[in-house]
């Protein structure tokens, strides 16, 4: 077990005067308290003989479990130490059972700094919760993307979009499909903006996790394969594709004027469900139209396209992700 002397504390961020500085220190020790106890040993694999006059662990549970000296935990909940390093920080988060939300502000409350990022879990799919959302909004393509700009799952209306081969096969990536796929070069009238965008977005998900190897495997095709991808990202533009609007050739619907909104999945790291609504009477009226005749069967039907335009025929796939 480490002396107080070798936690981590960076060269001259040992305690310093000011009101900002102390209140933090007053809120770490007050946050590392509040999570301790809501601990029983048994929930960090810990037995204990008979009952105890308070719930929760003892700080000495707690640093043995972060492998510190209990006189150096004792000071930090006290607020008698400088900032820790960002290692034992984590070896806390972990002792404690932190969740990503909770370890983030640990190291924000000790050190007034994010930490650093983790690799997300690369799941199969999303939560049965994002599922419903994305088969709720039934006139709106709506899809969700990792930081990879993989497509982990879609709804009907972006498959009546896209085609039916969107999300699967050499499909799945949005970044692939930008860059590689002539049919989306035609169909994407504001091609260079999203394209943009992507490279901006790729560059800032590079540093957040420089050693995910889907991320960088990813990354070295798009380089390697498009000149305008590499000449892009020599620019080091650096940017987050939140939200916009774009112009979409469709083979069957038309010209389609679309804002698209990237939005944080719920309880997800990393992902983002992206939607797209309707910009105007027309393209209302036309996606509408779309996504209605080739819609599966619904208990519940989409309201019927304006009369004054016939809903058309079965979509071509068309890349305009």
């Amino acid at each position: 077990m480490q002396d107080s002397g070798v936690h981590g504390l960076d060269q001259g961020e040992r305690s310093k005067p000011g009101t900002a500085r102390t209140t933090r220190q007053s809120t770490l020790g007050e946050f590392l308290t509040a999570m301790r106890a809501r601990l029983a040993p048994a929930d960090v694999g810990l037995r204990t003989a008979g009952r105890r006059r308070t719930p929760g662990l003892r700080r000495q549970e707690v640093a043995e479990l972060a492998a510190v000296s209990i006189d150096w935990y004792i000071r930090l909940e006290q607020g008698r130490v400088g900032a820790p390093g960002t290692a034992v920080l984590d070896a806390l988060a972990e002792a404690l059972r932190l969740t990503p939300v909770e370890r983030e502000y640990l190291h924000l409350t000790a050190r007034g700094q994010t930490p650093p990022r983790r690799l997300p879990d690369r799941p199969d799919g999303v939560s049965p919760s994002v599922r419903a959302i994305l088969d709720g909004m039934p006139a709106l393509p709506a899809y969700v993307l990792d930081h990879c700009f993989d497509v982990l799952a879609h709804n009907a209306a972006a498959t009546a979009m896209f085609g039916t081969g969107f999300g699967h096969g050499p499909l799945a990536n949005v970044a692939f499909l930008l860059f590689f796929d002539e049919d989306m070069r035609r169909g994407q009238l504001s091609w260079e903006q999203v394209a943009r965008e992507t490279v901006g977005a790729l560059r800032a998900n590079a540093a957040k996790y420089p050693d995910d190897p889907r991320l960088q495997a990813v990354i070295a095709r798009l380089r390697a394969e498009s000149s305008a991808f590499a000449a892009w990202w020599g620019d080091h533009t650096v940017s987050e594709r939140g939200s916009g609007v774009k112009r979409v050739a469709h083979p069957v619907a038309g010209v389609l004027t679309v804002a698209y909104d990237m939005l944080a999945a719920p309880g997800a790291v990393e992902q983002r469900l992206v939607v797209l609504t309707p910009v105007g009477a027309v393209t209302e009226q036309r996606l509408r139209a779309l996504v209605t005749a080739n819609a599966p069967a619904r208990t519940s039907p989409l309201p019927p396209p304006s009369p004054a335009r016939r809903s058309p025929g079965s979509p071509t796939p068309v890349r305009a992700a």
